[in-house]
């Protein structure tokens, strides 16, 4: 008797990423088709139901040999409906229905998720999270998620909204954020939020540094060249990373206060700046910390990278 496989799917506004792995979730296959948006993003649902039935049948296998398909989406999810609500940038303004529809194109049932969400899950099952029962998992992208694991079940909150860490209030006099909040934790830990305050803090420095230079030159920059140059002392790329990691460290440990986590994990592309970002918000997190925390919550990089979002979406199929 062979066992049977699961099929994760991470749905992106610029990729779908697609895997099929085993129930102890290793990855066997995987493969990637570009985001079709166009048209309300009505091409999305068929080309994900033509991507696994054509997969399934190159590498000649059949529905039965899966336990089903777990699918991370941007947007507001809808766990009785099946729906999924607000992807904009999947062109997703009203409600679309992928567990329906994927289920009928494909004949396997179908468990959908936030993608943050999906990220912790992965993270927590393979990765950094090493499978604790509670573990915080923060990423730092263009904007920032979250997710939360707690006793071994994901929190989904009232609106399937839990785990919003990235609109965590850090200055209620701060930056305007698109939520329509000011000072959210996303408008200064972000890729975009860390340009911001760079800019913002350049605009107020009269010192010697080479990203001064740049922005006052009307070079475009990224968070990674402002870790870089933090990297290598520059003075005002040096008060942005502190002021970024400081306010980071500060959510991170209330949110630890709040949960005691085995485990809190920062991912996403900015985590790319590596030991120099861990250290500077575990000391910012330490500092917020009451002493049982201390000594119990550990704060990590995530490990899986790109494959977190499959990999946790197949954690969603339920396996008998």
């Amino acid at each position: 008797m062979t066992d049977k496989k699961l099929i994760g799917v991470d749905l992106g506004g610029t990729t779908i990423k697609f895997a099929i792995l085993t129930e102890d979730g290793e990855i066997q296959q995987k493969w990637s088709i570009e985001t079709n948006i166009l048209s309300d993003g009505q091409f999305i649902i068929p080309d994900i139901i033509d991507s696994i039935n054509h997969h399934i049948d190159m590498y000649d296998m059949t529905a039965d040999q899966f336990d089903g398909i777990g699918l991370g989406s941007p947007g507001t999810i809808n766990h009785e409906k099946g729906t999924i609500k607000g992807a904009y940038n999947l062109n997703w303004t009203n409600s679309v229905y992928p567990v329906r529809d994927i289920e009928k194109g494909t004949g396997l049932p179908v468990t959908i998720e936030n993608d943050a969400n999906v990220a912790a899950l992965g993270e927590r099952w393979q990765g950094a999270g090493n499978n604790a029962n509670d573990v915080v998992f923060v990423t730092l992208g263009t904007g920032v998620g979250g997710g939360i694991i707690a006793n071994g079940q994901l929190l989904q909150g009232q609106n399937g909204a839990a785990g919003e860490i990235g609109h965590v209030t850090v200055d209620p006099h701060g930056f305007m954020c698109t939520c329509g909040k000011r000072g959210c934790l996303e408008t200064i830990a972000s890729a975009t939020g860390i340009v911001r305050v760079a800019r913002d803090r350049a605009s107020e420095y009269a010192g010697t540094s080479e990203l001064k230079a740049m922005l006052d030159d009307g070079q475009d920059i990224s968070a990674k060249d402002v870790f870089d140059l933090a990297k290598k002392d520059d003075d005002l790329a040096m008060i942005v990373a502190d002021y970024v990691c400081d306010s980071l460290g500060f959510v991170l440990g209330n949110i630890a206060n709040t949960l005691n986590p085995k485990y809190v994990v920062i991912g996403g592309g900015v985590s790319a700046a590596g030991d120099f970002l861990l250290n500077k918000v575990d000391k910012a997190m330490r500092k917020n910390e009451f002493a049982t925390i201390k000594d119990s919550t550990e704060l990590r990089l995530a490990s899986l990278g790109n494959g977190a979002g499959v990999i946790g979406a197949a954690s969603l199929i339920k396996v008998d």
